[in-house]
């Protein structure tokens, strides 16, 4: 069941020599929403010294896109160990480490990984001695770390357990990226109202700085920072924003930074909201989509781009209030690719019944639309606009309004498109993302446009190395 059965052989091989006290096996993981895997795992103990020298028992479980995808690592604590929680390690023995989060084959490897992991547990050490009145006291939360290690949940003793520290909210929404978009994405849902919780995931090196320090600063109600995956556990919408800022010469190049960096952080999201709705607003938003769609292995409705969702409010608002064409408003639309390639359309045709009529009844409608689309060209797509639009988006997911929006969807099978790219098209969002696509009206030059930009992205997609 393994994807690259031959390149994970190899890596735990190499494992095996280095590390030749580790036991291998093959068991049952079972995640957060009751699905199960066998997967390979190995536990054993790596050589820590921090004044004196430790053996701190670990468990490694191997997912079945190794080595594309980190491995999920655990604390295998005895009875008689209590967890030091910290930055690299929470309650539950789960380990967290930079290297994890910017994973990327080949640089990125196991024997690499537990070498990051001894250097930080020599900082920081992971585990100490319990008593043995301590131990008793203990006895429950470690038996249900041991199923954790296991790979078993068990969701109703998780509750009973961290029932007052987890704070485990109804409406819970993470943003990725702590750059200006994150940064004006969380101000924007916060101001909405829809969620209970928002949490701003900051990946940058360093400490807080910027604009995260003015969140410390300046406390918001209902809003976390933090640089642990683990934080986002059981969001109903993960805001995807971060962009990579390497040095890459070319476009593609650019792009490919996006998806490396990508690599590192929709496995650990997907594995700790298993249920969530990824919303995308990285760029270039159709390929990106595309991309956190296949890491994820999520379905394609739970999987959309922010997409031309802020353009279309846009337009339907120039058309309304600066043009007074409330009528072709209600069912106007701006679909298909971000940028310069975008292009209106309508879910209504019923314009007139005579045929003479209705064609001069479209010929005025496309003179209205396209001033309107000069006016929209003006208009320059800030941080703070698309948290804006985010934060839209996001109020129709977590209150279920079942509202149309132009979002980034996977458009095979719309206007003769075979290919599995993501296009901006009308949708109507709820609870679980895309409900339905809603049908536009047939316009053969909307449609040409549409299979050009869907064959220029392809052609895009099948450059890059996932």
């Amino acid at each position: 069941q393994y994807k690259f059965r031959d390149l994970t052989i190899e890596e735990l091989k190499n494992v095996n020599k280095t590390y030749p006290n580790f036991t291998f096996s093959m068991n049952t993981y079972t995640f957060k929403d009751g699905s199960q895997k066998d997967l390979l795992n190995f536990t054993g103990t790596v050589p820590v010294k921090y004044g004196n020298s430790y053996n701190i028992p670990i468990r490694l479980w191997i997912l079945d896109s190794h080595p594309f995808a980190p491995p999920i690592c655990f604390l295998k604590p005895t009875e008689n160990m209590g967890i030091s929680v910290g930055k690299h390690v929470d309650a539950h023995g789960r380990i967290y480490l930079p290297y994890l989060q910017n994973w990327s084959h080949p640089k990125s490897t196991v024997i690499g990984l537990i070498k990051e992991m001894i250097a930080k547990f020599e900082e920081e050490l992971p585990l100490y001695s319990l008593s043995s009145s301590d131990a008793a006291r203990q006895a429950e939360l470690l038996s249900y770390i041991a199923k954790i290690t296991e790979g078993e949940t068990d969701m109703k003793s998780k509750s009973k357990i961290g029932e007052g520290k987890n704070e485990r909210c109804f409406n819970k929404i993470t943003v990725v990226g702590a750059g200006d978009l994150g940064i004006a994405c969380v101000l924007a849902v916060a101001a909405k109202g829809a969620a209970d919780k928002v949490v701003l995931l900051d990946l940058s090196e360093g400490a807080a700085k910027g604009g995260t320090m003015d969140f410390e600063i300046f406390a918001l109600p209902n809003v976390e920072i933090s640089k642990d995956f683990s934080a986002s556990a059981d969001s109903k919408v993960v805001v995807l924003t971060v962009n990579s800022l390497g040095n890459a010469q070319t476009y593609l190049n650019v792009i490919q930074s996006n998806v490396d960096l990508f690599r590192g952080i929709i496995p650990a999201i997907s594995h700790y909201s298993q249920n969530t709705v990824l919303l995308v607003a990285s760029h270039p938003v159709e390929v990106m989509t595309y991309v956190s769609w296949k890491l994820s292995a999520f379905p394609e409705s739970r999987v959309i781009g922010v997409g031309a969702n802020l353009d279309t409010e846009r337009f339907q608002y120039i058309l309304t209030n600066l043009l007074k064409a409330e009528l072709l408003a209600k069912d106007a639309w701006i679909i298909g690719e971000q940028g310069e390639d975008k292009v209106p359309s309508w879910t209504s045709c019923n314009l007139v019944a005579n045929q003479t009529e209705a064609m001069a009844a479209r010929n005025s409608r496309e003179k209205v639309a396209n001033r309107a689309m000069e006016v929209l060209k003006g208009k320059s797509q800030r941080s703070w606009s698309v948290g804006l639009s985010v934060a839209d988006l996001t109020d129709s997911i977590l209150k279920d309004k079942r509202k149309v929006h132009s979002v980034s969807t996977l458009a095979k099978g719309c206007c003769n498109i075979n290919s599995e790219v993501f296009l901006s098209l009308p949708c109507i969002l709820g609870t679980n993302g895309v409900i339905e696509r809603v049908k536009l009206e047939e316009d053969q030059l909307v449609q040409e446009k549409l299979q050009s930009s869907a064959g220029s992205i392809h052609d895009l997609q099948q450059q890059l190395q996932l």
